[in-house]
């Protein structure tokens, strides 16, 4: 059995990261620039990409300005990529967001809307805009997935968001039978309680609500996620984790909660 890993390469390997302007992105672009990968880092606030791209370097990390609401952007910038950052070995389609916690239906449609474009839309997009990149990456390549805790256990004021992150598991499962007898592995990464950017822009910039949310407790840190899909992207070429859940363990998924009739006085 062979003990290669993606990193063995005689060249360069090439992550693709969406959202890599904060959170589990920033994190994840730094361990691998770090270790010996090339990054192609995409989000929408481009003076950060710069910021990254100037720590480590033009000809490791390539900084790409891309809005996953928008095709046109995502194509753009796929079609920007140089050789020097080709083929990509390694896809992982973080960027993703929540915004809104109310019940239905105190809800702001608009919201919804962003968060199916950002989370389906933008991501099934960057996926087949790149699969003919993973192809003529061959052994090792890999599609890594950020879907949620909230798409597989579900809670008041969660809707379309964990609705949307619900879909993210199952398009990657699909994925995973559609590419196979190909060189491309697919995981769908399903994180739990994580501090990042999250609730500052679920609610619409309350810094302090994000704070809060987090007080009392240690959750997951967007550097544990990227000591997490660095070892995801650097197992040996044969193998394929195709799920994997992870959360804090101050976090516990517990049974679906039960509504009881009120005893009458």
């Amino acid at each position: 059995m062979s003990s290669k890993t993606v990193s063995d390469a005689p060249t360069a390997p090439v992550i693709f990261i969406t959202g890599a302007t904060s959170g589990f992105g920033a994190a994840t672009a730094r361990k691998f620039a770090r270790n010996g990968w090339k990054v192609i880092a995409t989000g929408r606030r481009s003076g950060r990409l710069k910021k990254l791209a100037a720590e480590f370097g033009s000809d490791v990390v390539l900084p790409l300005t891309m809005d996953l609401t928008d095709e046109s952007s995502i194509r753009q910038a796929i079609a920007a990529i140089p050789a020097e950052f080709s083929p990509v070995t390694c896809l992982f389609n973080n960027g993703g967001l929540a915004l809104g916690s109310s019940p239905m239906p105190d809800v702001d449609p608009a919201d919804w809307r962003i968060m199916v474009e950002t989370n389906i839309m933008g991501l099934v997009t960057t996926t087949l805009g790149l699969l003919d990149s993973l192809k003529a990456a061959g052994a090792g390549a890999s599609i890594i997935n950020v879907g949620s805790a909230a798409g597989i256990y579900a809670y008041p004021g969660g809707n379309v968001y964990g609705a949307s992150k619900a879909f993210v598991h199952h398009f990657s499962t699909e994925l995973r039978c559609d590419l196979a007898g190909s060189d491309i592995r697919v995981t769908s990464f399903i994180p739990g309680m994580a501090k990042t950017e999250f609730t500052t822009v679920r609610t619409h910039g309350d810094a302090a609500a994000n704070e809060a949310f987090y007080q009392g407790v240690k959750p997951i840190l967007p550097e544990d996620v990227a000591d997490i899909i660095w070892f995801v992207a650097n197992i040996p070429p044969h193998l394929n984790i195709n799920v994997l859940e992870l959360m804090p363990i101050i976090q516990v998924p517990t049974i679906p909660t039960i509504l009881r009739d009120k005893p009458q006085t």
